[in-house]
């Protein structure tokens, strides 16, 4: 029975994106937080030069 299951396909996903999280890449691994944090810091760093060095 455990050769059945090993063999059997996956069940179908939204356009099998589980399937494309389960495989592994090379390459860099980078937090999700960094990904969000810096946009939001460069964000917050320009509005404060524009506030603060503006004339």
């Amino acid at each position: 029975m455990s050769s059945k299951k090993k063999g059997a396909p996956l069940p179908a996903s939204s356009a099998g994106l589980l399937r494309f999280f389960e495989d592994e890449t090379k390459g860099w691994k980078i937090d999700p937080k960094i990904v969000v944090s810096i946009p939001i810091s460069l964000i917050v760093a320009s509005w404060l030069i524009d506030i603060f060095l503006a004339p």
